[in-house]
C-alpha cells in the first residue's frame, strides 16, 4: 500500500528521548482511492443519491418516542440507519434552526472538522494530500463503509457549546491545560480509570465517571486496590469493601444518560481472583437478579427500565473476574487457591479453585455476569509494559491498556468491502484502514479528557481502537459457517490484515510526525509484541482462504515490523473489536 508512503529517513535509534515529542513534521502523502474517479469539481456528496424521509421510533407500548420529518438521507441507507442517525446523532434542539436535518450536514460537521485539524497541524505533506483525505473520509462515512464511535458524532464540530470541564493538550506549552471554553470535544468512547484505596479517590472516580457518561463515553475500573470488607481502617473502624461502593457507582450510572441522549451509561467493574471479596463479587449480580425475578412474579414491569430491574443493584455495569495463570493452573490441577489481604498480602481464605471456577460459570449462566479477563495473557501481549501493567478494560472489554487512558474507536463495515464479483477487496480494505487510522490519530490531541492524567496518557501513548463489524454477514455471504475452521481462518486473516495495516500506517505516521512520546521507553517490548503478531499469522491455514488475503496478512505484518524498527510507531495500540452497538445500526 502506498497511500501513506514517506521517505524512510528517520532512524528511531538515533533519536534522543526529547526528540520523541514535538518536532518538525514532514506530513504524509495521501492518494485518492475510493474517490479517484470523481469528476473534477465534484465532491463525495455529489456522488450520492439523496431522498427525503421521516425518522420515527416507537416503544414496545406502541407510542412514538421520536419523530423528525423531512430529513435528507442517502437513498441506499436503511430506515433503521435513518432512525438511528436522526435520533442519536443529529445535533440541535428539535424544531430549532440549529437542528441538523441531513446526513450531509452531520458528515460535513465531523469530517470537515477532522480534516481541518489535520491540515492545520501538519499531518499532510501538501494541501492536496489533506483534501484527498477529506474526500476519502467523507466517502467512507456516506457509503457506510465505516463509522466513528458515538462521542465523535455527538460532539465533534459542535461549536455552540462551551465546555469548562476537562483537560486538553496545548502544543504551545507541551502540557495538558484545563478547559476554559475552548473547542476540544470529548471524542473517546472508552476509558480506563484507576482508583486508590482512599475515600477521596473513590469519590473522584464517581465524579470522573459521571462526566464521562454525560458526554457519551463508558468507563472501566479494577476495584482490587480497595481493601476488603471488614479490613481495618486507619481510624480504627472497618472497611465496607468494594461491593458497597459498587452500589453507589451503579446508581450514578443508572441516572446519567450517555451523551445526554436516551442510551444508557456504560460501565465495567473488575475484581481480581486474589481479592478477599471475590466470592461475593462473583454472586452479587445473580443474587440481585433473583430479587428482580420475585418482583416480576409479583406483577412489576420486567422491561429494561421497568420497576423490577430499577429496584435492584448492579444493573448498570458489566462485572468481570480477572484471573491470572496462577489461578487458572490451580483450576486445571484441582488445587486450593488463597485470597490475599489488600492491606498486607496475608492469606485470608482458602478456596477450591475448581469450585470457585464453577461458581463463576454458574453465576454467568444465571445472569450473564461475571465475565472473565485473563491477566497473564493480556499483559504478555501488552506493547507498553515498561510503563506499567494492564489492570482493567473498558465496559465492553475490547480495550485493554494502561490505567487512566482513553481510546477513540471506529469500525469498518466488512460487507461494504465485497466487490462486484463477490470477493473481499483486500486493497480497498487496507486503504480504509489507512484512512481511519489517520483520522483517529488526528483526533487524539484535539479532544478533551476528564482528568489531567488521562489527557497526558492519551497524548503520550495515543491508543486507537479501529475494528470491524458485520463479520457474521460476511461469512454467511461466502457460505462459510461461523463455527468452522474456514470461518475462523477467514476471520483471523481479515483481523490480521486490519491490525497489521493499522500498525504499518502508525509507523508511517511516526516517520512523518514523530513516534508517540512513550515509545522510546517501550521500544523493546513494543517490537517484541509486533513480532508476536507477525509470527501468529503462521497459525492461519492458507488453504482455507484466498491467496491474496493470506499474502496480505503476511506482508502487512512483515512491513509493519520492518518499518517500525526504523521509524517507531505513532500509537501505543491501534485496533480493538468493539461490539458496534449504535453505530452498527448506522452502518
Amino acid at each position: 500500500m502506498g497511500q501513506l508512503s514517506v521517505d524512510l529517513s528517520t532512524k528511531i535509534k538515533a533519536l534522543k528521548p526529547a526528540e520523541a515529542g514535538p518536532r518538525q513534521r514532514t506530513g504524509v502523502t495521501f492518494a485518492k482511492y475510493f474517490t479517484a474517479k470523481l469528476e473534477a469539481g465534484k465532491t463525495p456528496y455529489d456522488d450520492v443519491l439523496w431522498e427525503t424521509r421521516t425518522a420515527s421510533i416507537g416503544n414496545d407500548k406502541g407510542s412514538t418516542i421520536f419523530e423528525q420529518r423531512d430529513i435528507e438521507v442517502p437513498t441506499d441507507w436503511s430506515q433503521t440507519a435513518t432512525n438511528i442517525v436522526a435520533s442519536k446523532y443529529f445535533h440541535g434542539k428539535m424544531g430549532s434552526p440549529e437542528r441538523e436535518r441531513s446526513v450531509a450536514e452531520l458528515v460535513h460537521r465531523v469530517v470537515d472538522t477532522i480534516a481541518d485539524w489535520g491540515q492545520d497541524q501538519g499531518y499532510f505533506k501538501t494541501h492536496v494530500d489533506g483534501e484527498n483525505f477529506r474526500d476519502e473520509l467523507a466517502h467512507m462515512m456516506l457509503t457506510q463503509k465505516a463509522a466513528f464511535n458515538s462521542p465523535v458524532w455527538f460532539n465533534v464540530g459542535v461549536n455552540n457549546e462551551k465546555r469548562g470541564y476537562g483537560w486538553f493538550y496545548d502544543p504551545s506549552i507541551d502540557k495538558m491545560k484545563p478547559l476554559a471554553g475552548e473547542q476540544h470535544p470529548q471524542c473517546s468512547a472508552c476509558f480506563i480509570v484507576s482508583v486508590k484505596d482512599s475515600l477521596e479517590s473513590i469519590l473522584d472516580l464517581a465524579k470522573t465517571e459521571g462526566m464521562l457518561f454525560k458526554w457519551g463515553s463508558g468507563t472501566g475500573s479494577n476495584l482490587s486496590a480497595l481493601r476488603e470488607e471488614d479490613g481495618i481502617l486507619s481510624g480504627g473502624g472497618r472497611a465496607s469493601g468494594p461491593l458497597s461502593f459498587m452500589k453507589g457507582f451503579d446508581a450514578f450510572a443508572g441516572v446519567i444518560k450517555s451523551g445526554g441522549k436516551t442510551r444508557r451509561a456504560a460501565k465495567m467493574v473488575i475484581l481480581n481472583t486474589s481479592h478477599p471479596d471475590i466470592e461475593k463479587f462473583i454472586w452479587c449480580k445473580a443474587k440481585e437478579e433473583k430479587k428482580a425475578y420475585t418482583l416480576v412474579e409479583a406483577g412489576y414491569d420486567p422491561s429494561l427500565d421497568g420497576e423490577a430491574y430499577s429496584s435492584v443493584f448492579f444493573q448498570n455495569a458489566n462485572n468481570s473476574v480477572r484471573a491470572d495463570d496462577e489461578f487458572m493452573q490451580a483450576v486445571v490441577e484441582g488445587r486450593e487457591f488463597w485470597t490475599k489481604s489488600v492491606l498486607n498480602g496475608e492469606k485470608i481464605k482458602r478456596y477450591d479453585a475448581r469450585q470457585l471456577m464453577h461458581d463463576i460459570a454458574e453465576a454467568t449462566h444465571q445472569c450473564g455476569d461475571p465475565g472473565m479477563q485473563f491477566d497473564t495473557t493480556i499483559n504478555r501481549w501488552h506493547p507498553c509494559k515498561n510503563t506499567a501493567r494492564i489492570n482493567a478494560s473498558n465496559p465492553c472489554s475490547e480495550y485493554m491498556f494502561l490505567d487512566d487512558s482513553a481510546c477513540n474507536l471506529s469500525s469498518l463495515n466488512l460487507m461494504k468491502f465485497v466487490n462486484a464479483s463477490g470477493q473481499f477487496d483486500v486493497e480497498a480494505f487496507r486503504h480504509g484502514v489507512d484512512t481511519l487510522i489517520v483520522a483517529q490519530e488526528i483526533i487524539v490531541d484535539n479532544a478533551s479528557y476528564p482528568t489531567e492524567r488521562i489527557g497526558q496518557n492519551s497524548h503520550d501513548y495515543r491508543p486507537l481502537g479501529l475494528g470491524f463489524a458485520n463479520l457474521g454477514a460476511l461469512l454467511m455471504s461466502f457460505g462459510l459457517p461461523y463455527d468452522s475452521d474456514r470461518g475462523r481462518d477467514y476471520a483471523g486473516a481479515i483481523t490480521a490484515v486490519m491490525c497489521g495495516q493499522a500498525y504499518l500506517t502508525s509507523a508511517r505516521l511516526s516517520e512523518a510526525v514523530g513516534p508517540f512520546p512513550g515509545y522510546l521507553k517501550n521500544e523493546e517490548p513494543f517490537l517484541e509484541v509486533i513480532s508476536m503478531h507477525r509470527d501468529s499469522v503462521a497459525g492461519i491455514n492458507h488453504r482455507n482462504i484466498p491467496t491474496g488475503l493470506h499474502n496480505a496478512a503476511k506482508s502487512t505484518w512483515h512491513d509493519a515490523y520492518e518499518l517500525g524498527k526504523l521509524t517507531g510507531f505513532r500509537n501505543g495500540q491501534v485496533t480493538v473489536i468493539a461490539p458496534t452497538g449504535t453505530i452498527g445500526f448506522m452502518m
